[in-house]
C-alpha cells in the first residue's frame, strides 16, 4: 500500500513485480531509519553539513571576452552583429 501511494505521488506506474521489489527495499530503508533512531545523540550539536563548507566563489575579475567577429562567424545566420534565430512567437 505504501509503495502504491508513493508511486502515485511520484506520478509513476509500477508493475506488480516492481511493487513487490520496492516494498522490500522500502522495508529495509525504514528498518535502517529505526536503527538510527536508537543511537544516543545526547550532546551532539545539530549540523547542516557533515564537513565544513567554505565559500568556493572565485574573485570577480574582469577578463577579456571573445572576439565578436569570431563568435558571429560560427553562427549559421546573423543580422546587424547579432545572432539570427527562427521566430518562435507569431
Amino acid at each position: 500500500m505504501d509503495v502504491e501511494y508513493i508511486a502515485h505521488l511520484a506520478r509513476i506506474r509500477l508493475t506488480d513485480e516492481e511493487k513487490e521489489r520496492f516494498a522490500g527495499q522500502l522495508g529495509q530503508i525504514l528498518a535502517y531509519v529505526e536503527e538510527l533512531g536508537e543511537l544516543d545523540v545526547e550532546g551532539v550539536e545539530p549540523t547542516a553539513h557533515a564537513v565544513p563548507v567554505h565559500n568556493v566563489f572565485r574573485e570577480d575579475v574582469a577578463r577579456p571576452g571573445l572576439d565578436r567577429d569570431t563568435v558571429l562567424g560560427n553562427a549559421p545566420a546573423t543580422r546587424s552583429d547579432q545572432f539570427l534565430v527562427p521566430r518562435i512567437i507569431e
